[in-house]
């Protein structure tokens, strides 16, 4: 997990909106945006639609990320605490 997966992911304890992550991480669209693609690729996180509706297919984060909602896994949660 990268420096930048890890920040990420401390942020997403609980569902969190691309607004809100972009404005606490400060990060520019393009960086936020391929992190929360290599996090979810791992499996690390899940995508959702709404709060309570989460996406089961593959997703391009790139092109509709910016629209999302995101949530760590157990899987991330796990690796995030091993460091």
């Amino acid at each position: 997990m990268t420096d930048r997966e890890f920040d990420l992911i401390d942020e997403l304890y609980f569902v969190q909106h691309y607004t809100y992550l972009k404005e606490v991480l400060g990060w520019e669209d393009e960086i936020l945006l391929s992190t929360l693609q290599s996090l979810f690729e791992k499996g690390f996180i899940k995508c959702l639609k709404e709060p309570d509706l989460e996406i089961f297919t593959k997703i391009d984060l790139m092109v509709s990320g910016k629209e999302l909602y995101f949530l760590a896994t157990k899987k991330g949660l796990m690796n995030h605490h091993a460091l």
